[in-house]
């Protein structure tokens, strides 16, 4: 539970000690906190044709990273804080209007479902922690969820400062039971009472996604809960007799997870049209990317001037200026003055995800540089990763980390970190990929010295 918030205020003696403190610990803690036998044990009891394991650790062997990450409470305060920002300004009539004029038509389309796992991504900066996106079927949180019980008391290094929390606490207590209440909320909202009977997790070829196992981890923990549920590509569901269907299921709500966040192609004309008919409950849904994930978003929230134009107060209007990497439009008129600040910037398309076409500014050619002048993209300052080092086959290797907030209706519900090496997040780094955070306390200090 947050006691405070302390965005904008000037940094205490006893808050820089403790950044200093997460600092030296994700430097010289090099302890391995994944038990991996743990995890064999908690996946065993969740499979049933699958080997769920294998999947993961064989398949896909930098899924998970093998240590945590240390992040301080004050700093988790901040983030949150921008959050809730975000979503403040994301609530004003005049912002939606204005994002909303370059959306998709499914967009226009008003449900009542607010949408499930929005991803608020974070690096942490030098100057305190930076926004530099926001995704509406951010993935990794079931699975986070399972992984967080299965890790190991950290190192002495740690454990002598830090004992309650060096057990592996995690940032939710029931990380599973949020979630189903999310999704029955996200149900109720539309369907008030009436029994939740089935679901589709819904992605292309889903079993060739290298999510998959956590979409058998959903499939299983619906089922847990007395709610039918299939895995299926979008081109299986039928809408027909005014519902949409999977073979001879009646499909009640779809758990989306397509990247055509606007239904636009052809392959998901019966899941839009089912969609538009209000005969299916899609979360999340086109609407809830147009209004936060579209990256074109950002540029807007700043921009001084247009917080202003629509509203914004100036306490709001502080933290997102302060806590959001800047962004601009990438307009070919400017394209002297990008290539000239290109060693700051990060480009990203406006419709993007998964760090797919994003590019480092540093390590752009002039031929890719063109392409992005003639496409929809977006320049953001780039905001330098903090650092985790740790051993790998015996060798000391820098990491970069950033952490994501799933969020659900401005609340927190799980805050994870990711390893790294390259340009962006890859889970292709030997010993990086998601990992748990343990959290420093420094807020209780900063409270007693006051």
């Amino acid at each position: 539970m947050t006691l405070f918030s302390n965005s904008g205020l000037p940094q205490s003696s006893s808050a820089h000690q403790c950044e200093q403190r997460a600092k030296q610990l994700n430097s010289q803690c090099r302890c391995l906190s994944l038990n991996r036998e743990a995890m064999f044990a908690e996946l065993w009891q969740q499979q049933d044709n699958t080997n769920l394991y294998r999947m993961i650790v064989e398949e896909r062997p930098y899924l998970f990273a093998e240590s945590a990450v240390f992040v301080t409470d004050a700093c988790i305060e901040r983030q949150r804080d921008i959050i809730i920002a975000v979503e403040s300004v994301i609530a004003l009539p005049a912002y939606q209007e204005r994002v909303l004029a370059h959306a998709p038509y499914s967009a226009k389309f008003i449900p009542k479902a607010s949408g499930v796992f929005f991803g608020y991504d974070f690096h942490l900066s030098a100057e305190g922690p930076q926004l530099i996106e926001i995704n509406t079927n951010a993935g990794g949180a079931l699975l986070n969820a399972i992984v967080a019980r299965t890790q190991n008391a950290c190192c002495e290094l740690a454990e002598e400062e830090l004992p309650t929390l060096a057990k592996g606490e995690t940032t939710a207590h029931n990380p599973e039971q949020a979630f189903i209440e999310m999704f029955l909320e996200e149900w109720q909202a539309e369907r008030g009472q009436h029994p939740l009977a089935s679901i589709a997790i819904v992605d292309e070829n889903p079993q060739s996604q290298y999510m998959l196992p956590e979409f058998i981890l959903f499939k299983k923990l619906f089922e847990q809960n007395n709610i039918n549920a299939v895995i299926c590509d979008p081109s299986e569901l039928v809408y027909r007799d005014l519902a949409l269907w999977h073979g001879n299921q009646r499909i009640d709500l779809v758990y989306n997870r397509l990247t055509d966040f606007g239904l636009e192609t052809t392959a998901h004309k019966s899941l839009l049209d089912a969609y538009l008919a209000e005969a299916v409950v899609v979360t999340p849904h086109p609407r809830a990317h147009a209004l936060y994930a579209d990256k074109r978003n950002l540029t807007l929230l700043t921009d001084e001037a247009a917080l202003i134009d629509i509203g914004v107060e100036e306490k709001t209007r502080a933290i997102l200026l302060g806590g959001i990497a800047h962004t601009a439009l990438v307009d070919p008129d400017d394209a002297e003055i990008l290539w000239a600040a290109r060693k700051h910037l990060f480009f990203k398309p406006a419709k993007g995800y998964g760090s797919k076409a994003a590019y480092r500014g540093d390590k752009l050619t002039r031929r890719v540089f063109g392409e992005i002048l003639q496409s929809d993209y977006v320049a953001q300052t780039l905001v330098q990763p903090s650092e985790r080092q740790l051993e790998v086959e015996n060798k000391i290797v820098d990491f970069k980390l950033d952490l994501r907030h799933y969020v659900y209706k401005s609340r927190t519900q799980l805050i994870i970190a990711r390893l790294y090496q390259g340009q962006t997040t890859n889970f292709r780094t030997p010993g990086g990929g998601f990992a748990q955070v343990i959290v420093v306390p420094c807020l209780d200090n900063e409270i007693a010295a006051n």
